[in-house]
């Protein structure tokens, strides 16, 4: 995608059901569902949306003996729909006693994700933590030790703090904090391989809601162990705010080899679409040149040579088409998420962008002669006009895709 070469962290290579992350692999999208897990059929289609939308792994909310009773079922039906999208397991506190009482919900997760924070605070039984570690063991499923800034386990914090007073320069309380994050992750790992927990079976994270701490905990993080490493700004935020900071935090860490799986903890707008936080992830490693996932369109911002909004509306559309369209092409044709499109709205950078794309159409700006050309891999191809514009380059295309394009199964291509 990129003649950028990036160079990654070496990681652990860590097998989760079908998907593979560190050791080199490409960068995983994943997401999580807002649903209640007891809920079947709503938990059900949101997987499904999400996995359909690109989320390469979906994280379900396991908090009740309820939740825990449906996750066979739930995995039952994305498989008869065809969805093999892996499901992790999110506990809290009870996660110990849910895995024990319900082994049908312990062997249909394909991992684990365990807080060290709250795990096995004010346990008088058997430590929970070595309960999940050896579940997992027992049905062979890899774990995300995930530690989280507002969930720190606040002996240690207490402990740390202490230990730093008593230094003859303490530092900050945030940089103690940072290192608690660290130290409770690595130490959670250490103590899960001392159960029998395989290194390769384990994935870190420690979240936190700056960008600035995040980018200073995996920094130091990644220098003190070869852990596959879950990147996420924690409580990112609503819209604009969630997106801008999500990708100001994880663009500087993948653009430093850093992390191998990512999620995008968009706070979505009341009755808003959970797939937003999919397509952002996608568009951040996709913007880097580390993955491709959907066509790109590239649309000017219009000025005063563009009165018209039509050209707006047009990229729109297509922008729409192409995603609405891409769960079908990725099954039909390989490599068509490569391609490029452009929307362009005057005659100033119009046929240049539109010839460096795989198809563009440079639209008339204000004055200019009411035509419309179509570029196809850098050629003039046909000059559209009139009403049916939109259709008619949507058509173009939906044809390019089906001639470049080799189909799946097939040897070759046009």
């Amino acid at each position: 995608m990129s003649e950028f070469n990036i160079k990654r962290r070496p990681s652990q290579r860590v097998i989760v059901g079908s998907v593979m992350l560190g050791g080199g692999a490409p960068v995983v999208v994943q997401s999580m569902t807002n649903t209640d897990t007891a809920d079947v059929e709503g938990t059900t289609r949101q997987v499904f949306e999400l996995a359909r939308a690109g989320s390469e792994l979906v994280r379900i909310t396991v908090n009740t003996p309820e939740a825990a009773a449906q996750v066979a079922n739930i995995r039952r039906r994305l498989d008869a729909l065809g969805c093999l999208v892996p499901l992790v397991g999110d506990f809290h506190y009870n996660g110990h006693r849910l895995l024990t009482e319900f082994p049908d919900c312990a062997q249909a997760l394909a991992k684990y994700r365990i807080n060290p924070g709250n795990v096995g605070r004010n346990r008088a039984e058997e430590d929970p933590f070595t309960i999940m570690i050896q579940t997992a063991i027992r049905y062979d499923k890899p774990v995300r030790i995930g530690v989280n800034w507002g969930s720190l386990d606040q002996r240690l914090v207490v402990r740390m703090m202490d230990e730093n007073a008593r230094l003859p320069e303490p530092k900050s309380v945030k940089a103690v904090t940072r290192a608690a994050l660290i130290a409770s992750a690595l130490q959670s790992a250490q103590r899960a391989e001392q159960l029998g927990m395989k290194h390769n079976r384990i994935v870190l994270s420690c979240k936190v809601s700056e960008v600035q701490d995040l980018i200073a905990v995996y920094r130091s993080l990644t220098q003190q162990c070869d852990y596959a490493l879950h990147l996420g700004l924690t409580e990112a935020g609503m819209g604009s705010k969630g997106i801008v900071a999500s990708t100001a935090a994880l663009a500087v860490l993948l653009q430093e080899g850093i992390g191998d799986t990512i999620r995008i903890s968009l706070t979505p707008e009341p009755g808003g679409d959970r797939t937003q936080e999919v397509l952002v992830g996608q568009e951040i490693l996709q913007t880097m040149g580390l993955r491709a996932f959907a066509p790109m369109v590239t649309a000017c911002p219009g000025c005063g040579r563009t009165t018209s909004s039509f050209f707006q509306e047009l990229a729109q559309s297509i922008q729409r088409h192409l995603r609405t369209q891409m769960p079908v092409w990725r099954e039909q044709y390989t490599g068509v998420e490569n391609m490029t499109v452009a929307v362009m709205g005057c005659v100033v950078n119009g046929p240049g962008e539109s010839k460096m794309a795989n198809i563009g159409i440079s639209l008339p700006g204000t004055g200019e002669t009411p035509a419309a050309p179509v570029y196809i891999d850098g050629e003039k191809a046909v000059t559209l006009r009139g009403d049916q514009i939109s259709a008619e380059f949507t058509a173009i295309v939906d044809d390019y895709v089906a001639r470049k394009y080799v189909k799946r199964g097939v040897g070759s291509g046009e």
